[in-house]
């Protein structure tokens, strides 16, 4: 990949508990578009859906979140994707805040309004809710950015609302079976679409599988990552949501083997350093293969320097560090 738009951070400034395996750590050099970004997308979310008092964000001293995980997002996309990804996470608490058990399946069905067949239709009326209005301007900016990647991205994230939906209904008995789900929930086919809308990549539609399933060790690694330094924020909130099981690897590891969250979190270590490492022979392989598309090399090197991004992110960030 060539770097035009970020920059190596010093690895002596920054802690990593030995999970980078040795990935660097790249910051894109415009952080303030990312922070323009989040706080749009913060006050378009107090006036649409609800205040957004105490909550914590992808936003972060001195890491933020997009610029560590796309560090080389085109600059004139940077906004937007930081846009995107706040009301990402804006939603993300939304549903943590509820009695999942009384309100989640309302709360999806809104969702899946905005990001259901017609989540391509910029078109709203008096009818429509907040997160469909919201859905409409952010596909109505891409589309003015880039119509062809704006539709692939926008069906991508729709995906992803529907499948993962789905995924956190029912608590998992093992890390097996866990892993699979937190694949999904944790946003490959929404990463697929951030990434390759933000850095203006096309993946050609014969190599879309196998780039899914080249990914896929790379996404583990993320989510079990995001589960690590979110255990104790994730925990707090189903518990404030009368839930008796925690969409979290700590607490299927927990359960699994009868172990505490001391070793649980050992183990969860110890999986996240597996598929980084599988992750990361997967793109040495691959970086010179000319027999696949110059977009699915990069493609995947950015999901490389998304995982080391995400991990420096999660050991700072107040969104995990202040509960």
């Amino acid at each position: 990949m060539e770097f035009k738009y970020s920059r190596e951070i010093d690895p002596s400034v920054y802690e990593t508990h030995g999970l980078d395996e040795g990935i660097a750590l790249r910051i894109h050099k415009d952080q303030h578009l990312e922070v323009k970004g989040a706080l749009r997308a913060q006050r378009d979310w107090t006036k649409h859906v609800r205040n957004v008092d105490g909550y914590k964000g992808g936003l972060g001293d001195p890491f933020t979140f997009i610029c560590v995980t796309v560090p080389e997002c085109l600059p004139d996309r940077l906004e937007f994707i930081s846009y995107a990804n706040e009301f990402a996470f804006l939603y993300d608490d939304k549903m943590e805040s509820f009695d999942l058990k009384k309100d989640f399946e309302k709360e999806t069905t809104k969702m899946l309004d905005a990001f259901g067949e017609g989540a391509l239709d910029r078109n709203v009326n008096a009818k429509s809710g907040p997160e469909k209005r919201l859905q409409a301007q952010m596909l109505s900016e891409m589309m003015a950015i880039d119509p062809v990647r704006a539709v692939t991205s926008m069906k991508a994230w729709a995906r992803f609302v529907q499948l993962a939906s789905r995924t956190r209904s029912l608590p998992f008995e093992t890390l097996e079976e866990y892993v699979p789900s937190r694949v999904i929930d944790a946003g490959e086919l929404i990463w697929f679409g951030t990434l390759t809308f933000g850095m203006a990549l096309t993946i050609p539609d014969d190599e879309y599988d196998i780039c899914m399933e080249m990914a896929r060790s790379g996404y583990a690694a993320l989510g079990l990552t995001n589960d690590l330094f979110s255990w104790e924020k994730e925990r707090h909130d189903a518990m404030e949501a009368g839930l008796d099981y925690v969409f979290n690897a700590i607490w299927v590891i927990m359960k699994e083997r009868s172990v505490n969250e001391v070793e649980a979190k050992r183990i969860c270590c110890s999986e996240i350093r597996k598929y980084v490492s599988i992750f990361k022979q997967t793109v040495e392989e691959t970086r010179d293969n000319s027999c696949l598309s110059q977009d699915l090399r990069t493609y995947l090197e950015a999901v490389l320097y998304s995982i080391s991004g995400n991990l420096v992110w999660s050991i700072y960030c107040p969104r995990y560090q202040e509960i």
